[in-house]
């Protein structure tokens, strides 16, 4: 990964400084404080979905850096407020602007910045405890759902929609959708189909379902004795999971290599769920859904967030340009139309060489 820059530094040494003098602090949009044996952070948009900005993800791995080699820090809390969403992605509308007026850079600089913070996440030597309420989607998934202990709850839906915006499933996601079990992966990564607490636990996006009217308590005693392992015995099992009988017909149809090949398999397919699932193949990004059969299947080779998120950001970094994603933005969250012009007409249009093209090295642009 790259070094950080001089304005990380300042943060980092702003709030270090703020919590010796005041015990906390509050900015970006993200709170962390001390308190008891616990490092807190508190995601504090929910007028927004807590959609992550650039200045929190800096803030949030700015608190973790500081915790690192505090001894008093035992474990880590990330939450977020408002009951709708612990975070519903990235803060995507600012990049279709700076796209539009041809500034390319802060889009990059904040992808190549929020998957090093995943990366912190998932290596985090201290345990972290996620507490995933609402909706848990892209950037969601990155902040919540690599490290230790992954609680969701009644309310949490958790989805990779990136697809429908000209995106690629990334924040180190794909590696959560390449090891989950059988075809999943490539299922939730080109439908953006959203998962229940049942069957996010099943896929691997999180491991513990805690009923949500127990999380203040849980919080409490992990604040009072630094034990994470409290969050593995408030654990329950949860109900409601509808993968894994789809696994059959999931397999039947993921196993096909290409996007056109899945679409001939789903058309042949009876039932709700195939059907569900061919018409939002459909409207994805043949480009982007060209790319996450590919991402995904070559990060089953992965053994880590760090290369995973390697691989997405060559893609990011040329998903203005080459890839769909200004046009997604623009059709789903701009103008709202939702008829966004892929550059290629159909979902299985997009060539191979293009892919691979969207996928080949970055060069002194790569992450390290």
């Amino acid at each position: 990964m790259r070094p950080l820059s001089g304005g990380f530094i300042d943060l980092n040494q702003r709030i270090e400084r703020d919590w010796q003098e005041e015990g906390k602090t509050l900015m970006a949009d993200v709170s962390a404080r001390l308190e008891g044996r616990a490092g807190i952070i508190t995601l504090t948009r929910p007028q927004a979905l807590n959609a992550l900005s650039h200045p929190m993800s800096l803030a949030v791995e700015a608190a973790l850096d500081a915790w690192r080699d505090n001894a008093n820090v035992a474990l880590v809390i990330m939450e977020a407020e408002g009951e709708k969403a612990f975070c519903a992605g990235g803060d995507i509308a600012s990049i279709y602007h700076q796209a539009k007026a041809g500034e390319l850079q802060p889009a990059r600089d904040f992808w190549r910045e929020e998957y090093r913070l995943n990366v912190k996440i998932a290596e985090y030597p201290k345990p972290i405890v996620s507490f995933m309420q609402g909706f848990i989607m892209g950037g969601g998934v990155g902040l919540g759902c690599h490290g230790r202990h992954r609680i969701v709850g009644d309310t949490s839906k958790v989805a990779m929609p990136e697809c429908g915006i000209g995106l690629i499933p990334d924040v180190g996601g794909s590696l959560i959708l390449a090891r989950a079990p059988g075809r999943i992966g490539e299922y939730v990564g080109l439908t953006g189909e959203r998962l229940n607490a049942a069957d996010a636990i099943f896929a691997g996006f999180a491991n513990l379902y805690v009923p949500e009217s127990e999380w203040p308590a849980l919080k409490a005693a992990l604040v009072e004795t630094g034990d994470a392992e409290l969050a593995e015995k408030a654990g329950r099992e949860a109900q409601g999971a509808a993968l894994p009988a789809l696994m059959p017909m999931l397999e039947r149809v993921f196993s096909a290599g290409t996007v056109s090949g899945i679409l001939e398999r789903l058309e042949a397919e009876e039932g709700e769920a195939a059907q569900k699932a061919l018409a939002a193949i459909r409207r994805g990004s043949p480009i982007s859904l060209a790319a996450t059969l590919e991402i995904v299947r070559r990060a089953r080779s992965f053994s880590s967030v760090r290369e995973a998120v390697a691989l997405e950001y060559r893609f990011t970094w040329r998903s203005h340009e080459q890839g769909d994603f200004v046009e997604g933005i623009r059709a789903q969250l701009i103008d709202k139309d939702r008829t966004p012009h892929w550059k290629h007409p159909a979902a299985d249009a997009a060539p191979p060489d293009y892919i691979a093209m969207m996928l080949e090295s970055l060069g002194e642009n790569e992450i390290r």
